[in-house]
């Protein structure tokens, strides 16, 4: 993996942080009474994260392939399973951890079998 694509991925992943932040806004402003100045804090940080996300994910897709971004978008449950403990005290169960470890698997597995293709269909076009 060249340096440049992992650097496109740690911004993905900061990205799909601060897209899973926009969750944890939501649920602030829930609990909040309708249209309250704290609801409207809230709602305006949702919208200013998720505007950030948005031209963050456009620059993302022109470095990755859009599926690659998409596979990694999953990690937004363990990012929900981190905030949901770190800000709402939520319980971590063992159902949680290997649900979340399975996500993180799956991404793992999907990016390390695309590596592998590459190098053997550049494999083929030398031979």
């Amino acid at each position: 993996m060249t340096k440049s694509k992992v650097k496109v991925l740690f911004a993905l992943h900061l990205m799909l942080m601060i897209y899973s932040l926009s969750g944890v806004c939501s649920k602030m402003a829930a609990k909040q009474a309708f249209l309250s100045p704290k609801f409207c804090l809230y709602y305006a940080c949702i919208i200013l994260l998720l505007g950030f996300y948005a031209l963050g994910w456009q620059q993302i897709i022109k470095r990755l392939p859009l599926t690659t971004a998409f596979a990694n978008k999953a990690v937004t449950v363990a990012w929900g399973l981190i905030w949901g403990v770190l800000f709402f005290s939520e319980s971590v169960t063992p159902g949680k951890v290997i649900g979340m470890a399975l996500v993180i698997a799956g991404v793992v597995i999907y990016a390390t079998a695309g590596d592998k293709q590459d190098g053997a269909e550049g494999g083929e076009k030398d031979g």
